[in-house]
């Protein structure tokens, strides 16, 4: 399928690993010139972007840290007013951290509630002036914000304010803009390792009905679908991707 999005411009907060890496290398694929953000891989940012160029399309990388929640709006607009117009945002930057309910410390909290909902808000409120009418941007939430998750209360917490922050900002943006979140379930990426490991051996048989996680690059393609003018009809959506996990 042509997704139709050939020749336009997309940044994906948190590109540098993870489904924000492969979600810039599918958008490349598609034809996208990509931006992308890192807070602390450097490497990977130069990495995602190499891959970009050699797909033939164009690729910038910025540092933007989304629990400095103080300065990420003035990252935000700096990254805007260097490349200009934006046709996609992607906001695939998060940070789990698995830790029962009674060892979660103010601290800990703060930084998590930051990164994945008040830093993503700045982000995303600085870089909606430059979205082009008919351009679109992507959350990515996860299946906890729906289910709730034991040891990770705060991340699942964090994430259900970033579905409902997606519901939000597409009343406000439409008709020009279309806002959407793609929710994973576990995705074979370091952090979804993390998670794995807290879990017991036979959690996938057990308890998705697909019995597998996830790979990056599945739940890539489908940022990239609901990212683009295929779906051009579809606001305000959360479309779950967790091998049945919600619905048990």
């Amino acid at each position: 399928m042509d997704l139709e999005l050939a020749g336009r411009t997309a940044v994906v907060i948190g590109g540098s690993t993870g489904i924000g890496a492969a979600t810039v290398r599918v958008l490349a694929e598609e034809g996208c010139d990509v931006a992308l953000t890192y807070r602390s891989s450097p490497a990977g940012a130069d990495e995602a972007a190499a891959e970009v160029r050699s797909l033939g399309r164009r690729a910038r990388t910025f540092e933007l840290d989304l629990a400095d929640v103080a300065g990420v709006a003035s990252a935000a607009r700096e990254l805007a007013r260097e490349i200009g117009g934006v046709d996609v945002v992607v906001l695939s930057a998060g940070r789990n951290v698995v830790t029962p309910l009674a060892e979660i410390s103010p601290e800990e909290f703060r930084t998590v509630l930051d990164i994945n909902l008040g830093g993503a808000f700045f982000a995303l409120q600085a870089l909606a002036p430059a979205v082009r009418p008919g351009g679109s941007i992507v959350t990515v939430a996860s299946v906890a914000a729906h289910t709730g998750a034991p040891h990770h209360a705060h991340y699942a917490a964090a994430k259900a304010g970033l579905v409902n922050l997606t519901k939000s900002l597409a009343r406000e943006l439409a008709p020009e803009i279309r806002v959407n979140c793609v929710a994973p379930g576990i995705t074979l990426t370091e952090m979804g390792q993390q998670a794995i490991g807290s879990l017991p051996p036979d959690y996938a048989r057990r308890s998705l009905w697909l019995q597998r996680y996830a790979t990056p690059r599945r739940i890539a393609q489908v940022i990239a679908f609901v990212a683009s003018p295929v779906t051009e009809f579809m606001t305000w959506a959360t479309i779950d991707v967790n091998s049945g996990r919600a619905a048990r």
